[in-house]
């Protein structure tokens, strides 16, 4: 039986005031249309962080909300931003443009919560065109993870390749 109370992420922010966040974020007519936004981006973030990152970035979630994005299993290959956008709206059944929206209006309220420090090593982890998803500028190049595989040849600057 579901309580009516939520617990507060260690933070202090209850599952009830993050979707009230976020239906503010994304104009949502509808809590429950917040909670589908939430419950669908926040598995699919799920999918795409591993490491230090994903149980720091749990630990500062409302109960319920750690507990959705936790249960996914890490995807064996990243997707960048857009990747991650196209990959969700295919889920979800929704165009590009209102998954980016709705990526947009889950993920501003969590970047509140994890704090500025966590949030860049979040998207320090994943591959580039998450910047702009958790509302900043990707100003910095982004470094490969070490989930992202390619030939040796692949990370070199074209200079070093030499000639054929």
């Amino acid at each position: 039986m579901a309580s009516t109370m939520s617990a507060p992420a260690r933070g202090g922010t209850s599952y009830s005031a993050l979707l009230e966040r976020v239906r503010y974020e994304g104009a949502y007519p509808t809590r429950e249309r917040a909670e589908e936004s939430v419950r669908s981006v926040l598995a699919a973030l799920g999918r795409q962080l591993v490491g230090d990152e994903r149980v720091d970035l749990a630990a500062r979630l409302p109960v319920e909300a750690a507990l959705v994005f936790t249960a996914q299993v890490p995807a064996t290959t990243p997707l960048t931003g857009w990747e991650f956008v196209k990959d969700l709206a295919h889920r979800t059944g929704g165009s590009p443009a209102t998954t980016r929206w709705d990526v947009g209006a889950v993920l501003a309220p969590v970047a509140k919560l994890a704090g500025p420090e966590l949030v860049d090593r979040v998207i320090d982890r994943l591959p580039s065109g998450y910047a702009l998803l958790f509302g900043r500028a990707e100003l910095r190049p982004h470094r490969r993870t070490a989930r992202t595989t390619g030939t040796a040849g692949a990370t070199r600057p074209f200079a070093d390749r030499g000639a054929a």
